[in-house]
C-alpha cells in the first residue's frame, strides 16, 4: 500500500494538498483512495472542513487500510475544526477498526490522537497508554511513534503542573530522538527538556541548555526565535 508520510510538509498544508493531487494522477486502486484521504487531511489544515468531510464522504471502498484512514482523518478534522466531542469517538473507532484489520501503526496514531482530545489526567493516561503499547509493539511503524507520544506525554504532564514527570518525558523523548537522524527533532527537544527545567525553577540548567542549542544552531547556520525568547526570559531575573 502507498505510504504517503513522503509527501508532507506539515508547515505547509497547500503545497502538500497539491503534491497529493499530483500523485492522484494515475493512481487507482487502494492507493487512490489513500492520497484521497490525505488530500482531505490538507484541506482540513486549511480549515476547509466542508470540503474535507465531502470528499471523504465520498471514498466508497472495502480495502481495511483505506476504511480506517477515512476514520483517522475524518477524526482529524473534526478536531481541528474545534469539535473534540465529535472526534473523540470517531477515533475510537478508528482504534477498533485498525486492530481489526491488523494495523498496528495506524491504530497507535488513532490512540495518540484519541489522547489529544482529552484534557488533565485523563489526557495522561490516554497519552500513556498509546506509548505503552508503541514500546511493546512488533511493528516497526508503531515503535516509530515512541518519540512523539514522550514529547506529549511530557506536554500532557505540563497541562497537570506536573513539571518533574514532565522533565522525565521530555529527556526520555530527547534521548530518542538522538537515535534518529533528524536533527530538527532533535533540536526541539533539547528546547523541551530545558523549558521544563525552567518552570521546575532550576533557571541556571536551563540557561545554559539553551545556550548551547542556541551555539550548535548557529554553528549549523540556524536560528530558532523560541530559543531566542527562552534566553532572554532566563537572561531577564
Amino acid at each position: 500500500m502507498l505510504d504517503p508520510r513522503p509527501l508532507w510538509d506539515f508547515s505547509d498544508p497547500a503545497a502538500s494538498e497539491a503534491r497529493f493531487r499530483e500523485a492522484l494522477v494515475g493512481a487507482t486502486g487502494p492507493d487512490r483512495d489513500v492520497l484521497l484521504t490525505q488530500v482531505a487531511r490538507a484541506l482540513g489544515l486549511q480549515d476547509r472542513f466542508a470540503d474535507a468531510l465531502a470528499l471523504l464522504d465520498s471514498i466508497a471502498s472495502d480495502d481495511p487500510e483505506v476504511r480506517v484512514r477515512v476514520l483517522l482523518e475524518r477524526g482529524r478534522v473534526l478536531r481541528t475544526s474545534g469539535d473534540d466531542d465529535a472526534a473523540g469517538p470517531v477515533f475510537e473507532a478508528t482504534v477498533t477498526t485498525a486492530d481489526e484489520a491488523g494495523l498496528e501503526t495506524l491504530a497507535v496514531d488513532a490512540m495518540h490522537m484519541v489522547a489529544l482530545t482529552r484534557s488533565g489526567q485523563d489526557q495522561v493516561a490516554a497519552t500513556q497508554a498509546a506509548l505503552d503499547r508503541a514500546r511493546r509493539s512488533s511493528d516497526p511503524g508503531a515503535r516509530s511513534w515512541t518519540a512523539s507520544l514522550l514529547n506529549n506525554l511530557g506536554m500532557a504532564y505540563s497541562e497537570v503542573g506536573d513539571w518533574t514527570q514532565a522533565r522525565a518525558a521530555f529527556e526520555e523523548a530527547l534521548a530518542e530522538r538522538r537515535l534518529g537522524t533528524d536533527d530538527e527533532a532533535v533540536h526541539v527537544a533539547r528546547w523541551m527538556v530545558a523549558w521544563a527545567l525552567r518552570n521546575l525553577g532550576l533557571r541556571d540548567e536551563a540557561l545554559a541548555q539553551q545556550r548551547a542549542l542556541q551555539a550548535d544552531l548557529r554553528a549549523a547556520g540556524l536560528d530558532d526565535p523560541y530559543v531566542a525568547e527562552e534566553i532572554e526570559i532566563l537572561e531577564r531575573d
